[in-house]
């Protein structure tokens, strides 16, 4: 067992591992890295734990048979879910981070010895915790399910706005102010008993009513939102047990995590509690809803054959590739790389253009490229690389939508007026992969697809790419 001193200069090992993670996986060319030190920070957190002064021998065999069916289960998970499921991978497992956060509060606030030998101010600032914990982790419990739900596409992707919905929120916060008043002052074990679990219950519902009201178009950013979230129910666990690096961790995540989401809010134009607000989205696959006195969009649809394509990008000299949550759909990640890689070897400056909300959470693409094992020097960020679409022979873009719309610039009334795209229209001749006209997750007719340097690709994104590779090394 170890002693008191060397499980904090575990701790404090591990926060500082933890914090370089944080700054590895800022640049993709160091997220290897990042993530390597991530692992070795939480080998050595669970170890100083496990075998720290405040874990008896009696409980050990019991937390090493729990440490081993957990680390099956995440095995397993990491062998057999898809790339292309990882958005609903993290909400489930920020969802197991509140679900914890709430068993670990109800077990501290039965356990006698929690609260012996402490003040009577010590133990209300104890209960405070203990009940903001609860809360904190019960909303993202329910709320990283229902995310869950609905990127696994169980649940769909169209808000549901109540009538009221922002007093009954109102109302519900209410109740659990009252509610937190008296299990402050209950006399009993069971009193406060009733009290944490009328709580629990309320905010339980206030995750799936946030979660259900949110749009799908901004479910990257409830992902970022719910990071934060599982962050901080991490942080008021480690107050509840006394534990500093589940503190300082915790508020790491959580911090982290609201920076990234206020980032994806900035991404689309929108703050912070206007996705609260819930609305913007309609759900994908679906046609636009035509507005009387709408402005439609002017010019002809051009298809394109998978033959046409490759003879545009053999004679092109610069490619800008964007891609989306198709590409993601049709797992054509391995096709794209053999693409870039052919043209490149033909001398083509091929580069990818990365929105920062494209896919379903955020860093989606980076992610999928990076399992494609496409280089990360020619991935750039949007504001890197739209200068550049004026001197681009061949922009193409795979199963992308909203975030290549010319409408978030050109239409003040569009739902996505403001949000910084992808100038892929600006190129020479934009590309655009889809398996049909159906709009993207904002609802939104895309104007881009009637522009007359513009081609439609049609077909699953995969097959049409592999057609495009065996096209272009025929000829």
């Amino acid at each position: 067992m170890m002693s008191s001193s060397l499980a904090t200069v575990s701790y404090i090992g591990a926060i500082i591992l933890f914090i370089l993670s944080l700054g590895g996986l800022s640049n993709p060319e160091t997220s290897r890295r990042g993530n390597l030190y991530g692992m070795i920070g939480m080998a050595i957190a669970v170890l100083a734990t496990v075998f720290g002064p405040r874990v008896g021998t009696s409980g050990l065999p019991w937390i090493i048979g729990a440490m081993l069916v957990g680390a099956s289960v995440g095995l397993y998970a990491a062998r057999k879910v898809q790339m292309t499921q990882m958005p609903e991978l993290v909400a489930l497992m920020h969802s197991m981070v509140g679900l914890a956060a709430c068993l670990v509060g109800f077990a501290n606030y039965i356990d006698p010895m929690a609260s012996l030998n402490l003040s009577s101010a010590e133990k209300g600032i104890h209960e405070i915790e203990v009940y903001l914990g609860i809360l904190i982790g019960a909303v993202t419990f329910s709320g990283s399910l229902i995310a869950f739900g609905k990127l696994a596409g169980k649940i769909g992707g169209k808000p549901l706005l109540l009538p009221g919905r922002h007093f009954m929120n109102l109302l519900g916060l209410l109740v659990v102010i009252a509610f937190g008043w008296q299990f402050l002052h209950a006399e009993t074990i069971s009193a406060g008993m009733m009290a944490l679990t009328v709580m629990t219950v309320i905010a339980l519902l206030f995750g799936i009513h946030m979660v259900m009201a949110i749009g799908g178009a901004d479910m990257p950013v409830v992902v970022s939102m719910l990071n934060s979230y599982s962050g901080w129910a991490a942080a008021a666990t480690g107050f509840m047990l006394n534990n500093d690096l589940l503190i300082v961790v915790g508020a790491l995540v959580g911090s982290s995590g609201a920076i990234l989401s206020y980032i994806m809010c900035r991404a689309m134009n929108r703050n912070f509690f206007s996705v609260i607000a819930g609305g913007f989205g309609s759900g994908a696959g679906k046609p636009a809803k035509k507005v009387d006195g709408e402005a439609q969009p002017a010019g002809e649809v051009v298809s394109i054959s998978a033959v046409e394509t490759a003879e545009l990008l053999r004679e092109a000299k610069s490619v800008v590739i964007v891609p989306g949550y198709g590409m993601a759909v049709a797992q054509a990640q391995h096709a794209v790389n053999e693409i870039t890689q052919f043209l490149r070897e033909k001398g083509v400056n091929v580069r990818f253009g990365i929105h920062p909300v494209a896919g379903r959470m955020p860093g989606h693409m980076n992610v999928l490229l990076a399992e494609a094992k496409v280089p990360y020097d020619i991935v750039m960020e949007m504001d890197e690389i739209n200068p550049d679409f004026p001197d681009t022979d061949v922009s193409m873009v795979i199963g992308a939508n909203d975030i290549v719309n010319p409408a978030a610039q050109d239409e003040p009334g569009s739902p996505i007026a403001g949000m910084p795209v992808l100038e892929v229209w600006k190129a020479k001749t934009s590309i655009m992969m889809k398996r049909g006209m159906a709009t993207g997750y904002a609802g939104v007719e895309n104007p881009l697809f009637y522009k007359e340097n513009n081609r439609m690709l049609f077909g699953d994104a995969k097959k049409m790419l592999d057609e495009v590779l065996v096209a272009l090394k025929s000829q």
